[in-house]
């Protein structure tokens, strides 16, 4: 008998074996987050010793977070796929998601991003910066959690934009896109820490940003209506080669793109209801 069963036989019960899947896979991301933040405090004590070898720690640090990513979109998938959805596993995974997508990329953010900047500038202006880039990343940190919060109690929500509800689309910015776009600029920066003040400054113009928009009613495509079982185009095998291609010659380019493009999708849509209400209502008034 396999250890799984078809979870369109409601009258056949899963062996108990089959939760584990789905529950190992939100234990790698826990771990996956452990780790981060462990290379993380490794590469700030590099860099505060003046000692090589910090920037590497810092890529690992974001990789962990996209490897992460990547595991967060299959535990659910395998759950629903198995027939081992459970109140447990969606506690487990919003805990894990605290961990992988919030403390972790807001240390990131905060190490990378904030701690060695203005080396050079007078202590008490250090102070400040440090000061302000330990609140926005705070920050991060709260807006994702109640993100978490949010969508554990909604079981319907309605995104506030223009067009039809549907649910194919996320309301607000999921806390593992914001977090992708912390890594993936880490990433592309090949994990050399911020020094100029200027550019810490804009880094936590970005994390209040990414903030607001987890915590914004705005539509994100949640490609849960992506399914592998259905045929797809010639025009989509071709795509996704491409994709596999850019994954293995230039992943920062790759994760980079793929996570700002997501991250502004949902300002472009929320723009253009706005701009499409207002040339509605002036039509109407003409």
């Amino acid at each position: 008998m396999s250890l799984l069963v078809d979870p369109r036989s409601p009258d056949r019960r899963p062996r108990k074996a089959a939760y584990a899947l789905p529950t190992l896979f939100t234990a790698g991301n826990i771990f996956l987050g452990f780790v981060s933040i462990m290379r993380c405090f490794r590469g700030a004590m590099l860099t505060a010793a003046g000692a090589t070898g910090a920037p590497d720690q810092f890529v690992v640090a974001a990789q962990a977070i996209a490897a992460a990513v990547f595991l967060d979109g299959l535990d659910g998938r395998i759950a629903r796929m198995t027939n081992t959805t459970s109140d447990f596993g969606r506690e487990l995974d919003s805990l894990a998601d605290v961990i992988s997508f919030g403390i972790a990329p807001a240390f990131l953010a905060w190490a990378w991003g904030v701690n060695f900047a203005a080396a050079g500038m007078a202590q008490g202006f250090r102070d400040h910066l440090q000061n302000a880039g330990t609140f926005v990343a705070f920050l991060f940190l709260t807006c994702g959690a109640a993100r978490l919060a949010r969508f554990n109690i909604q079981h319907n929500p309605i995104p506030k934009n223009p067009g039809r509800p549907d649910r194919k689309y996320f309301v607000g910015l999921a806390i593992p896109a914001a977090a992708a776009v912390v890594a993936s600029i880490v990433y592309a920066c090949s994990g050399e820490p911020l020094t100029w003040w200027p550019l810490s400054i804009a880094w936590m113009v970005l994390l209040t940003l990414l903030g607001f928009l987890m915590v914004s009613t705005w539509r994100y495509y949640s490609f849960k209506g992506i399914s592998f079982s259905k045929g797809y185009s010639p025009l989509i095998l071709i795509l996704l080669a491409a994709l596999i291609y850019c994954m293995v010659h230039y992943p920062r380019f790759l994760f980079l793109g793929m996570a700002a493009s997501y991250m502004s999708s949902g300002i472009f849509i929320r723009v253009g209801g706005i701009v499409r209400r207002r040339l509605r209502h002036g039509e109407h008034k003409a």
